[in-house]
């Protein structure tokens, strides 16, 4: 039976990550993850991009991982919002010395990196294309028989799966859900003016208007990823425009503020829905990431939720086993729910408000929209406050966050 530290189920974006902040720790695992690892090296963009915090940025340098991205990633300086596709009614610039709000990377390459970072790891097993077919969590520890045939066994199993985990779902923890009335189209254009490092936040009734910025492509075209929120019933029509009506329908929302447009990568939707874990451990068991939480992507935070977990469950594992406790201790897991607990919650509840008030439609609410977003552009405190909750600076933060080892 082949031992680790800890045994991760899912071998995402987030699953990963943890994988190797424990790695550059000294502790061991094993990631189970159901896909082809072919797959992730397969060529072309499939439109998919994530903005990644600063402080999520400095826990990737600080687990080695940055430098493998050097240059595969666009900086945000600048996010500017406005409502109905009026002027800019609330403008955060970074300022240079502190570095840019976030990295937009291609999910592609993010995959890729890290799956190469994890195979080149001395302390991570991974086992993939395979799945765990049958789970025992008792008080002496996980064991875990793997459908090709394999057992496996740590102190502590972690859930990575995404958001219909089955093992939350086998631990019984129950889950707080809704579905908003809404799809989210996913994109990216070339266009013809460089966005100057701005992601752009447009809100309609219908659902908010992302434009994301991106690397220039290897022709040199200007690029940005777009996530683009339509009302369910509309999904359809849209799902099956031609490209050109697509694109022509993206520079009105736009207000052509990039000039032409040509589709850059492909289009894909999904349903947008709301999930959050009544609670995040069970016996030698902790949920990360999606099988923890889901939220609307209106701030564009859910990859990074799930890194603030990785941050802090590596910490309270560090931790633990510099202690000698057993890393699937009761206490352990206590501290890394109350930890996780309040912080997920808060964002989910943040999201989801946002998503319900700028929902609202007419000019009345618009304008005291508007107003709002103004007054904050005004306030220095408050404009400092919505800064630091877009880099993820806020709360109690691990050490990896701020960048420095455990």
């Amino acid at each position: 039976m082949q031992q680790s530290d800890v045994i991760i189920l899912g071998g995402g974006l987030v699953g990963l990550t943890l994988a190797l902040a424990l790695d550059a720790h000294g502790l061991t695992s094993i990631v189970v993850d159901p896909a082809d690892p072919a797959t992730l090296h397969a060529p072309g963009f499939d439109g998919r991009a994530s903005a990644i915090a600063s402080a999520s940025w400095r826990m990737l340098e600080a687990i080695g991982v940055a430098d493998r991205l050097e240059g595969q990633g666009c900086p945000i300086w600048t996010i500017a919002v406005s409502d109905s596709g009026k002027p800019r009614d609330l403008v955060f610039d970074a300022d240079r010395e502190d570095g840019p709000l976030g990295i937009m990377v291609e999910n592609r390459v993010l995959r890729r990196t890290l799956h190469e970072a994890a195979m080149a790891a001395a302390n991570v097993t991974l086992r993939q294309p395979a799945s765990a077919v049958e789970v025992t969590r008792d008080l002496d520890g996980v064991r875990a028989t793997l459908s090709d045939g394999t057992e496996i066994a740590a102190p502590l199993l972690i859930a990575a799966e995404g958001r219909n985990s089955p093992t939350r779902a086998a631990a019984g923890i129950n889950v707080a859900r809704w579905q908003y009335d809404h799809v989210a189209q996913i994109g990216a254009v070339a266009h013809e003016r460089p966005h100057d490092n701005v992601a752009h936040e447009i809100f309609y009734s219908a659902g908010p208007f992302a434009i994301l910025p991106m690397l220039d492509d290897a022709e040199g075209r200007h690029r940005s990823a777009i996530v683009w929120t339509v009302d369910a019933k509309d999904a359809p029509a849209w799902t099956t425009l031609s490209d050109r009506a697509w694109l022509a329908e993206a520079e009105k929302r736009m207000s052509r503020m990039l000039g032409k447009l040509e589709v850059a990568g492909l289009r894909s939707s999904y349903p947008l829905g709301f999930h959050h874990a009544a609670r995040i451990t069970d016996t030698r068991l902790a949920l990360i990431g999606d099988a923890a939480h889901g939220i609307h992507p209106i701030a564009g935070q859910g990859l990074n939720l799930g890194f603030r977990d990785v941050a802090a469950l590596a910490e309270v594992l560090i931790e633990g086993a510099r202690l000698g406790l057993d890393l699937g201790d009761a206490q352990l897991l206590a501290r890394y729910e109350r930890w996780r607990g309040l912080d997920t919650f808060m964002v989910a509840m943040a999201t989801d408000s946002l998503t319900r008030l700028f929902g609202v439609p007419g000019r009345a609410a618009s304008a005291i929209r508007r107003f709002g977003m103004r007054g904050v552009q005004r306030l220095a405190p408050a404009r400092n406050f919505f800064m630091a909750e877009a880099r993820g600076e806020t709360g109690s933060l691990p050490q990896l966050l701020r960048g420095l080892t455990i």
